[in-house]
């Protein structure tokens, strides 16, 4: 990675207690590995987080090159072990409040590029600086035929699951008890494995009102998380459709309350089918990562 002789600088966010590393590299000079992704994250061993937020401009990172004429910046995301991921929902809040941070973002909603496309954050009109971010999310996938539902299964228990792709790949079960689900250190078995070839990230749900759910998580490549901005969209939608709700069908937008481990989420579907999201968005550190947590692992 060419930085074992130098200290690196990054700051730690999290939404909804879904946490960061976010590692500032505005002209896309450092080249993660998996390994070091992972040594980040670790709790124990490194800075401790979910996943790491690298901020690259578009311009500067061959995957987002593309979008650069619309998005000056690039959120390249990795999951705690290190493997790439096509988006995260409360990371691209995180991202944005780093933006408006370091003064990357002063107007009311900035474009961000990631590898599910161009997605754009909103600040809040009377606090911008620390008030809720608004994130678009883009349209729920709904597969068809035998890619359309799975079934999940923990221990003794299975249920089925709807398909939702938010960007990336979604089992979203309808649970009597959110205790079913487990520890969830380990993925949940979702079969056929041929309708998730590149794995799943798993909710169970349940009921808390009207237009009102809670979830838990199992985030593919990071286990358990306290929060998932794509699976609480993912959860949205398919409690909408379970409840007869389209608004593409209805011609109005509609819109969950969603219960996470680590807060709640605001999740709206408009007639169009774009998918937002709102929560809070926190920086709660800043500083410089040691060269010993990068190059071999000691």
């Amino acid at each position: 990675m060419g930085t074992a002789a130098q200290s690196v600088p990054f700051l730690k966010g999290h939404g909804t207690e879904n946490d960061f590393v976010i590692i500032p590299d505005p002209d896309g000079r450092l080249a993660l590995s998996a390994a070091e992704v992972a040594r980040l994250c670790d709790r124990r061993a490194g800075v401790g987080a979910d996943g790491v937020l690298r901020v690259v401009r578009s311009a500067a990172h061959p995957e987002a090159v593309e979008l650069a004429d619309r998005a000056e910046w690039f959120m390249d995301y990795r999951n705690a072990d290190g493997s790439v991921a096509e988006m995260c929902g409360n990371g691209l809040r995180v991202f944005a409040r780093y933006l408006r941070h370091a003064g990357l973002a002063k107007e009311p909603e900035v474009a961000v590029a990631t590898r599910a496309g161009l997605r754009r954050a909103r600040f809040d009109e009377r606090n911008a600086d620390s008030g809720p971010i608004t994130v678009t999310m883009g349209r729920a996938r709904l597969p068809e035929g035998a890619a359309a539902s799975a079934t999940v299964t923990v221990g003794e228990r299975s249920w089925p699951a709807h398909h939702v792709d938010m960007g990336n790949p979604h089992a979203v079960a309808f649970v009597d008890d959110l205790a079913h689900a487990g520890r969830l250190f380990d993925a949940p078995e979702v079969s056929p494995a041929a309708a998730y070839p590149h794995g799943a990230n798993v909710e169970f749900v349940v009921d808390r009102g009207e237009r009102h759910v809670a979830l838990r998580v199992h985030e593919r490549g990071s286990g358990e998380t306290r929060s998932c901005g794509t699976g609480a969209c993912a959860v949205m939608v398919a409690a909408a459709r379970r409840d007869g709700r389209d608004p593409a069908v209805d011609g109005r937008p509609v819109g969950y309350t969603v219960d996470v481990p680590g807060g709640r989420l605001e999740i709206t579907e408009a007639v169009d089918g774009t998918v937002t999201m709102t929560g809070p968005a926190v920086i709660v550190a800043e500083g410089t990562l040691a060269p010993a947590l990068f190059g071999a692992a000691g």
